[in-house]
């Protein structure tokens, strides 16, 4: 299973940043995101489930995710989910992860400041990418 899904959570783990031996930079961490609810009987809202996701990022995103996000601090993360259930041979369990496509921190609790990195321009996958490859040079 393969869904676009938008998460706003809490960085769990310190993010971990290796280079494979291919070069691929890869980024991940662990979400937790805290469902909140409205209690009527009180009118106060109060934390609910809290869902527990895998974030993996890949090249320059894994690059600027390593420099850029910590423990601890709250994020909005957009990516593909994958599900998945797993078994080896003593336990097993479904495990769900993210495929970040954009990760930035949520500025609904506090700010942050943006430092721009130059853009390294990969080979266009499909004609729509390879059409789009001029303005993001001159970007």
């Amino acid at each position: 299973m393969s869904d676009t899904i938008t998460l706003r959570g809490l960085v769990a783990t310190t993010p971990r940043h290796i280079t494979t031996e291919s070069g691929l930079e890869v980024t991940s961490f662990r979400l937790a995101s805290t469902t909140r609810k409205l209690d009527t009987e009180t009118g106060v809202w109060v934390d609910s489930d809290v869902n527990w996701f895998t974030i993996s990022s890949f090249r320059q995103l894994a690059a600027n995710v390593s420099q850029s996000i910590s423990k601890g601090e709250r994020i909005v993360v957009s990516g593909r989910l994958k599900v998945r259930d797993w078994d080896n041979g003593e336990r097993s369990g479904t495990s769900v992860e993210v495929e970040a496509s954009a990760i930035g921190h949520d500025l609904t609790f506090g700010t942050s400041s943006f430092e721009r990195r130059s853009l390294v321009v990969a080979e266009p996958e499909d004609e729509e990418e390879a059409e789009l490859e001029p303005e993001l040079q001159t970007a």
